[in-house]
């Protein structure tokens, strides 16, 4: 979107451009699962001040005295966990990006998160795109004064804390074979702690191990990346290693009960005009008659699973509990994107890390890109010119 940028690139755009691209980011590590896009998005200033702006109000609402208080019915009895921690180490917010009445480009919210996102891999991302396609040095993913060095010293901060890197690890439920194992990989040579699938460790008393070399090693703290709803009802994993549930002599990062505080069940609770419309569908008086603005979301649901777009009356009624549901107006996303052959949609994730005992702080940005129905992978796969990608501004 910023034209000088945008021109250039689509003018010097080649399929063996992009095929390098691919290679670079793939050298020392798996294949990608996921489909990279072929450009970055170029942010210009007045969009990136829009996206500060909706983020500082949603922070000031999780800054609340009363925040827990309001999301204590969002974390599901069957996945609440012990030792909650004050505040998430990790947010995410995700804008589509629409244009307003005056037809300027606005963010608009999408999702959110207080869970960690591809933290390591979007700046692999953003070098392998400026190296590659040779784009300009003022170019960054970046946010205030953060440049890759002092990005990868303030995660380090977060993830690793007081500990030895070989006391933390990334955990996920088979964590070598996710789809996103590549930012595993990536944040793990660059922080130096392990990754881990959920049964690789231990449970003994209250502390946790994993082996090594044969040598049993107890875990400090776990960079915690498992989604219990990816479990769903099958706790029979936590046979195989240990239940997260209980007393454990652990640090969490990110605390696995945020996850659910900061989610779609927040939204209905932030009014401005960076949020679209949203209501506990059990809350509502009356079910509005222009349904087709609106759309259905399950709460405790991933990647687009379970909504409803073309609502009607009698999906509504036909709900059994509507609690865990919200009825939210539409968002028109707007091809801001200029591909060679048409326009295409885009939404911007802004991703901020907080300390312990220290403020949020912005950092970096995934983008995505699409032509579908829908943002998510599995409604693009047919299409080019779409899929993950990152958003550079001028420093």
């Amino acid at each position: 979107m910023i034209q000088k940028y945008r021109q250039s690139f689509n003018a010097n755009f080649t399929d063996e451009l992009y095929h390098q691209l691919t290679q670079y980011l793939e050298e020392g590590y798996p294949p990608i699962p996921f489909r990279v896009a072929e450009t970055p998005v170029f942010i210009p200033t007045a969009l990136k001040e829009k996206l500060i702006t909706a983020g500082n109000e949603i922070i000031a609402l999780i800054k609340q005295h009363n925040f827990k208080e309001l999301t204590q019915n969002a974390i599901p009895s069957q996945w609440n966990v012990k030792n909650e921690t004050g505040n998430p180490h990790f947010l995410t917010f995700d804008y589509g990006l629409c244009k307003d009445g005056d037809g300027e480009v606005i963010p608009m919210l999408i999702e959110m998160q207080g869970f960690p996102s591809l933290y390591g891999f979007q700046s692999h991302l953003a070098h392998a795109f400026k190296k590659v396609y040779s784009l300009d040095d003022q170019l960054t993913p970046y946010f205030g004064d953060l440049n890759e060095t002092s990005y990868f010293e303030l995660l380090r901060k977060v993830i690793v804390g007081s500990h030895q890197p070989h006391e933390v690890a990334l955990m996920d439920v088979d964590a070598p074979n996710q789809k996103t194992a590549i930012d595993f990989f990536v944040t793990a040579k660059k922080l130096g702690i392990k990754v881990l699938a959920l049964s690789a460790i231990k449970k003994e008393g209250e502390q946790l191990f994993y082996e090594e070399n044969g040598e049993k090693v107890q875990l400090k703290r776990i960079y915690n990346r498992l989604i219990f709803d990816e479990i769903g009802d099958d706790t029979k994993i936590f046979d195989l290693s240990f239940d997260p549930r209980s007393e454990l002599d652990i640090e969490w990062v990110t605390h696995p009960n945020w996850f659910y505080r900061i989610s779609k069940y927040t939204m209905p609770f932030l009014k401005s005009k960076f949020v679209p419309e949203t209501h506990f569908l059990n809350t509502l008086t009356y079910i509005p008659s222009d349904l087709e603005n609106y759309v259905l979301k399950p709460l405790f649901s991933f990647a687009g699973m379970g909504v409803i777009i073309d609502v009607t009356a009698t999906d509504i009624n036909e709900i059994k509990d509507p609690e865990n549901w919200i009825l939210q107006r539409k968002v028109t996303y707007e091809p801001v994107i200029q591909a060679p052959d048409a326009g295409v949609k885009a939404e911007i994730r802004m991703m901020y890390l907080w300390p312990d005992g220290e403020e949020p702080q912005l950092c970096i940005n995934l983008a995505r890109l699409s032509r579908g129905k829908m943002i998510g992978v599995r409604y693009n796969a047919d299409f080019d010119w779409v899929g993950g990608t990152v958003g550079l501004m001028d420093k």
